[in-house]
């Protein structure tokens, strides 16, 4: 997902969940193809760090694309906390924040 006007109408209209480190984003199925997007503010840190987050929630996401109902939209907003915590941490909180919006 590249277009902000995409992002914000999937963070407008679709399902959220929070977990300590990152929130979800959802709106299942549609047409098209299935998008991710990412968002990481400086308030989880500097450049380098922001980076490392995004690589990380990249990363577990290559996993579980294929397993979102065909032509979802997904946004996953990292906070503060993710840049303190381990990728296996990551990857709880996004598999929790994914199944309670009901797409895992």
């Amino acid at each position: 997902m590249r277009n902000s006007q995409d992002f914000r109408q999937t963070i407008r209209s679709g399902k959220r969940s929070a977990r300590p480190t990152l929130v979800a984003h959802v709106v299942p199925g549609g047409s098209g193809y299935t998008s991710v997007g990412f968002v990481v503010s400086k308030a989880v840190g500097p450049a380098v760090v922001r980076n490392r987050v995004k690589r990380r929630l990249r990363h577990l996401m290559r996993d579980r694309i294929e397993r979102l109902p065909p032509g979802s939209r997904l946004v996953i907003r990292a906070l503060p906390e993710s840049a303190r915590h381990s990728a296996s941490s990551l990857c709880r909180d996004l598999d929790g924040a994914l199944a309670k919006c009901g797409v895992l």
